[in-house]
């Protein structure tokens, strides 16, 4: 796995070093036993394989940290941003200096990746970014990297640039977890329980609710949707099974589920469902089951415009977790309007001015392009 945007490869340099004062003295058909396993291993995870062909020199410039630059690179293509990858590239540099040339490990890195991704979304430059700061919706990492959740970056943070994008949000000086209400795991242990019927609550299960409630609530959906999937072999948990192949499933000890894909049908455009047909322990069955690249209908939504203060566009390709105002509602410049999601990054979506909604043009679970109309303001 080393290589590319990894590590150099270890076989690589004691390979290098041997007969040399600085001989590691490990022996090379040992590593290669090792980078057999290895090989094997990463045969699992092929369906995550970025595809690149060689390492990115340009890393003296951009300072991608090598795990992030295939996960991101993963995302600007979900985001539509696959072609403006050079582009993003060169926004991470621009959002790190903008964010105080930061240390880049996580969570800092998915901030500056953030960032980036919302430069280049927007058309932005770093100028643009300093002006129009107050009325810009950033990602909500970004905000929260600014409030001072993450610490304080060395040299402090960048003004007037922070105090324009909290705008009326509390900041958080020195360090955050000093200033944080103490959690009552008690509580949410019993919250957990409550929600989760008659199902034993882990202690796994507290903290990872208490470190990242989302994720976890979702986690949860996933179960109850579709039980325990961590009983699946590793390859078929991540991908699809090739049409005619058997995998066993052992669900408990003494219980082993046969399973054989037969056949896949083809997309429903109406329902966004398509049938699965598959052999389990020897019988024929049939499953109808989502299929996210089935589209059920496209939708021709309006567009903001820009000469219009009060057009609140959509600032990146993403899905509306929430709408946060109502038509006739009053609203202040920078009060939250909507929620959007887009690939594990949120984005608070905030009134550039002060007035009256005068239209909402989206409601939850819409699947919006970057510059769609989100809602319109009457300016007071």
């Amino acid at each position: 796995m080393s290589g590319l945007t990894s590590q150099p490869s270890m076989g690589a340099i004691v390979a290098a070093l041997q007969g040399t004062n600085l001989d590691t003295g490990i022996d090379h058909h040992n590593v290669q036993a090792i980078n057999a396993y290895w090989e094997r291993i990463r045969m699992l995870y092929s369906c995550f394989d970025p595809g690149l062909k060689s390492g990115d020199s340009g890393v003296y410039e951009h300072e991608m940290p090598g795990g992030q630059y295939t996960n991101l690179l993963f995302q600007a293509h979900s985001l539509g941003l696959g072609e403006q990858w050079e582009d993003v590239k060169r926004a991470y540099a621009t959002a790190n200096e903008l964010c105080g040339d930061i240390v880049k490990v996580t969570p800092s890195s998915k901030v500056v990746g953030d960032f980036a991704q919302f430069i280049v979304s927007n058309g932005l430059t770093a100028k643009d970014v300093q002006d129009r700061a107050r009325t810009l919706s950033f990602p909500t990492s970004v905000v929260e990297f600014f409030q001072g959740h993450l610490g304080q970056p060395s040299g402090g943070f960048p003004e007037p640039l922070r105090s324009n994008i909290i705008k009326n949000l509390p900041p958080i000086n020195g360090r955050p977890g000093a200033s944080m209400e103490p959690l009552d795991f008690d509580k949410l242990r019993a919250d957990l329980q409550k929600s989760n019927g008659d199902r034993r609550v882990r202690d796994v299960d507290v903290i990872s609710a208490a470190l990242y409630p989302q994720v976890y609530a979702e986690f949860r959906k996933v179960v109850e949707k579709y039980g325990d999937l961590s009983l699946l072999p590793t390859q078929h948990f991540l991908c699809k099974p090739r049409v005619n192949e058997e995998f066993h499933v052992e669900i408990e000890q003494g219980k082993l589920l046969i399973v054989k894909l037969l056949a896949i049908g083809p997309p429903n455009s109406a329902t966004g469902t398509r049938d699965v047909f598959f052999e389990m322990n020897g019988e024929t069955r049939v499953v109808n089951i989502e299929d996210r690249s089935a589209a059920v209908e496209h939708v021709r939504r309006e567009k903001a415009d820009s000469k219009e203060p009060g057009d609140v566009g959509c600032p990146m390709a993403g899905v509306v977790v929430e709408v946060r105002v109502q038509e006739g509602t009053h609203v202040n410049d920078g009060d939250p309007i909507c929620v959007l999601s887009a690939m594990k990054m949120e984005t608070i979506v905030s009134a550039p001015i002060s007035g009256r909604v005068s239209k909402i043009a989206v409601e939850a679970n819409d699947s919006l392009a970057a510059g769609d109309l989100i809602v319109r303001i009457s300016k007071d």
